[in-house]
Formats: structure tokens, sequence, C-alpha cells
């Protein structure tokens, strides 16, 4: 992993409504990076402005302030230089697991046979091999979002946001799939920005975890995630000395109201 970072927002702020009496302060002067192959989390209060700074991110949304690049070039509408996953995996259920990676690509207008090659890699590679002509209502909620980070792995983008991808899945599911997402990342050396409420996730998953305030949300504190000795082992992180310790403390640093 390198210092140089892939993308940097400079005191962002997102106003909803805005010049009017409903006017709502959603994000206010957030700056933040994100380093080439770093995983960084986020966690807030619910509702403090997270996916909507996610939402900025991607170009989704306008901001009212402040600056987001990737890879040195502004982001001021959906370029596709961001592929965003979000808790409910929206596969097509009429389409089978290889006609669902390469859905993004063939949006694209990628040549299909390339892009049928780049998600058969990604499933023999990803632990669905078998299943490639199988149609989304016959995968267990754990497959199902395999296929969906697939899907966005499958065009390459710069940055992956990860929104809340595992909340949906019964405990052992998620402990799981966090091991098995995060060292799909690091294969792909892939840079992420992860939303999560679970705090066992953002320490078992990232790099750093950055801490929001209420709405408008800004960044509180940045905490380095210093566990390398059992990285991505979900249950040995859980027993680690230093987990509970850095738990209780981003716990106290959240302002649950």
């Amino acid at each position: 992993m390198t210092s140089n970072p892939v993308l940097v927002a400079s005191q962002v702020k997102v106003v909803y409504n805005a010049g009017t009496a409903h006017e709502v302060n959603a994000v206010k002067d957030i700056s933040l990076e994100l380093r080439r192959g770093e995983v960084l989390a986020l966690v807030g209060p619910s509702g403090c402005g997270k996916t909507t700074l996610f939402n900025a991110i991607a170009g989704l949304i306008p901001i009212q302030g402040g600056r987001v690049e990737v890879e040195g070039q502004q982001v001021d509408k959906a370029t596709g230089h961001v592929g965003y996953m979000l808790q409910k995996d929206l596969l097509l259920p009429w389409r089978t697991v290889i006609d669902n990676v390469t859905l993004g690509l063939e949006v694209r207008g990628a040549e299909m046979g390339s892009a049928r090659r780049v998600a058969m890699d990604l499933i023999g590679r990803y632990g669905l091999s078998g299943f490639e002509h199988s149609k989304p209502a016959s995968l267990s909620g754990g497959m199902r979002q395999r296929v969906a980070l697939m899907r966005t792995l499958a065009f390459d983008p710069a940055v992956i946001l990860l929104d809340e991808p595992f909340s949906a899945l019964d405990f052992q599911t998620r402990l799981l799939l966090q091991a098995d997402v995060a060292r799909i990342i690091k294969e792909q050396q892939k840079s992420v920005i992860l939303i999560t409420h679970d705090i066992g996730e953002a320490i078992s998953m990232a790099d750093r975890i950055v801490v929001l305030t209420n709405r408008p949300a800004t960044v509180k504190v940045v905490h380095d995630v210093d566990l390398r000795d059992v990285r991505r082992d979900p249950v040995a992180i859980r027993t680690h000395p230093a987990y509970q310790s850095m738990f209780t403390q981003i716990w106290s640093e959240l302002e649950i109201r």
C-alpha cells in the first residue's frame, strides 16, 4: 500500500432543499483520503449522513461545497469511477449468475465474449464454480452477495463503496462473508470505503476507521487499526486483546441519541 490517495474529499458539504424553509444540512465540511489498496470504514450514528456522503462521492447527488476527486479527477456526476455495493444485492432474478456478473460490463458496451471471460474468472476464483448458470433464487444470501461483489469487481472501478453489504445476513454468514470479501478486496488490490453500523465489522475489515458525528456529519476522529497478526480472521480478531479496547473507545465516541 502506498500513501498516494486514490480518493480525496475536501470540505464536502451537502444540503438538501437548499434555500428553502425545509433546508437540511446533511454533511458539513468532511475531509478524508482513501489510500490505494486501503479499506476505510465509516461509522456514525444512524441517520448522520453516511449514505449521503457515499452518494456525493459517487456523483449521484450534487454537493454545495468542497470537492471530491478520484484519481485526480473532480467528481461532478456519476461516471462509473466507483463501484457501489448495497445492503440489497439487487440481482436480476431472470438472469443467471454469469449474466448478473457481466451486467455492468454489458451496460458499458463491453464486448460480451471478453465480459464473460472476466465473469468466469471471478466465479472460478471466488467459490461459485458450478453455479454460473443458476438463477439468484437458488442461491443463499451469502452467495448472492458474492455475485453482487463480482459484478462490482468486473468493470474494475477505481474505488468500491460498500454500504452495509452484510447487514441483512445472519451472524454466522456475516462473519464468513466479511472475511471472504476482505480477502477478495486485498487480492484484487482495491480501494474501498465501507459503511457499517457494526463496530466489530469495521475493526475486522478496515485499515482505518472514521468516526462521524451526528447530522450534519463531520469527521470526529480517525483510528488506525493495527491488528495485522490476526487480520481477516473474523473469530480470532474478536479475541485479540486490542479488539475490545478499540470497540469500547469507538462506542464512546459515537453520539448515540
